[in-house]
């Protein structure tokens, strides 16, 4: 789904696009971590994902083409099992402050 993913947001103009499964799950010297923000259970896998794009305006562009292309075929996605709880997801759009 994320490999069918990527190839969608890169084709409407995406500049990049990561899935990424945690591997460290208990830094030193942090009390706050991904799993403990989320409660993930035992069993589950914390993923964070992002795309990257030039600018806001470029984003709105590139989703706005990439959510037409979904409704157009809404058939193909309707009956998909998402592989994560939607309730637990969250999203933000960030501003590059540093870039070094």
């Amino acid at each position: 789904m994320a490999q069918e993913a990527s190839k969608m947001w890169k084709k409407f103009g995406a500049l990049d696009y990561k899935e990424c499964v945690i591997e460290d799950t208990k830094p030193p010297m942090v009390t706050f971590t991904f799993p403990k923000m989320i409660k993930a259970k035992p069993g589950e896998q914390v993923w964070f994902s992002y795309i990257e794009y030039k600018s806001r305006a470029h984003r709105d562009q590139v989703n706005k083409k990439v959510m037409a292309l979904m409704d157009k075929e809404k058939d193909k996605y309707k009956n998909m099992q998402m592989p994560f709880d939607m309730k637990r997801m969250a999203y933000g759009g960030f501003k590059v402050v540093v870039d070094a």
